[in-house]
C-alpha cells in the first residue's frame, strides 16, 4: 500500500516545462558533473554495441540501444544528487556526490537497480524471441538491413518489436518515475515507492504520458546521434526528473 505520509500534488504540463527549465539551469550550474556522468553512460553504450558487433549479434544492436532508455532512470541518480545539493546550497564535490549515491544504494534504491536490470534483460529476451520467430536465422547475413527494412517479415518485426518495447517502457516509467528519486531522497521501502509512483501516474495520466513521450523522443534522437546527444539530454532529463519529484511530493 502507498505510504499514507506521502501527499501527492496534482501535475500540469506547465509543471513539466518548468521542471525542464530547472533541469537546464542545474546542468548549466554544474556542467562538469552532468557531462562526466553522461560520459560514463555513453561509453558503456559504445562498449556494449561494439561487443555485440564483435560477437556478430547484430540483431540485438537496435534493441540494446532502445533498451538504454529503460535503465536511464536509474542512471540518473547521480543527477539527483547534484540537483539536491544545488537546491540546498551545499558544496558540490565528487566525494559528496559519490557519498550521497552510495548512501542511497545502501537503502532500498539497490532493489530498484535489480528491477530495472531485470526489465532490461527481459526486453532483450523478448527482442531475440521476436526476431528468430519472425525473421529466422536466414536473415542474418550481409543483406540483413535490406531484409529488415524491405520484407514483410522485417517490417512486421519492427512494428511488433517497437510496440512491445513501448509497452515495457511505459510500464517501467510508471513504477520508476517517482520511485527512484524518492528512494534517493527518503528512507522508505521500494514497494511503497513503486506503488506511489504508479498512483501518481494514474492520477496525472495526460502530463505523465506527455513526459514519457518527451523522454522517449529525446532519447531516440540522442541514440540516433551515436549516443552523443546523451551528453546534453541525459543531464537535463535527470535534473528535470528530480524537480518533478520535488513538485509531486511534499517534504517529510
Amino acid at each position: 500500500m502507498p505510504d499514507e505520509r506521502v501527499t501527492l500534488r496534482k501535475l500540469a504540463i506547465s509543471d513539466i516545462i518548468d521542471a525542464c527549465g530547472a533541469g537546464i539551469r542545474d546542468f548549466v550550474a554544474a556542467p562538469k558533473f552532468g557531462l562526466a556522468i553522461a560520459g560514463i553512460f555513453v561509453a558503456a553504450g559504445w562498449l556494449l554495441l561494439a561487443l555485440l558487433l564483435k560477437l556478430k549479434l547484430i540483431y540485438l544492436v537496435y534493441p540494446t540501444a532502445m533498451g538504454f532508455a529503460l535503465i536511464a532512470p536509474f542512471a540518473a541518480v547521480g543527477f539527483y544528487a547534484v540537483s539536491d545539493r544545488l537546491e540546498k546550497g551545499a558544496p558540490l564535490t565528487w566525494s559528496a556526490i559519490v557519498t550521497a549515491v552510495w548512501d542511497a544504494m545502501q537503502r532500498d534504491l539497490r532493489w530498484m537497480a535489480v528491477v530495472t536490470g531485470f526489465i532490461f534483460f527481459f526486453w532483450m529476451d523478448i527482442a531475440a524471441i521476436l526476431f528468430f520467430t519472425m525473421m529466422g536465422l536466414e536473415s542474418l547475413g550481409p543483406n540483413f538491413l535490406t531484409h529488415l527494412f524491405t520484407t514483410p517479415s522485417g517490417l512486421l518485426f519492427l512494428l511488433i518489436g517497437n510496440l512491445a518495447g513501448a509497452f515495457i517502457a511505459i510500464s517501467l516509467f510508471s513504477i520508476a518515475v517517482l520511485s527512484i528519486p524518492m528512494l534517493y531522497d527518503r528512507d522508505t521501502d521500494f514497494v511503497t515507492a513503486m506503488t506511489t509512483s504508479v498512483r501518481y501516474v494514474a492520477e496525472n495520466p495526460v502530463p505523465m504520458l506527455f513526459w514519457c513521450a518527451l523522454i522517449g523522443i529525446v532519447t531516440v534522437l540522442s541514440i540516433a546521434s551515436a549516443f552523443l546527444g546523451l551528453f546534453i539530454t541525459l543531464p537535463i532529463i535527470g535534473h528535470a526528473t528530480w524537480h518533478l519529484y520535488r513538485q509531486a511530493i511534499t517534504p517529510e
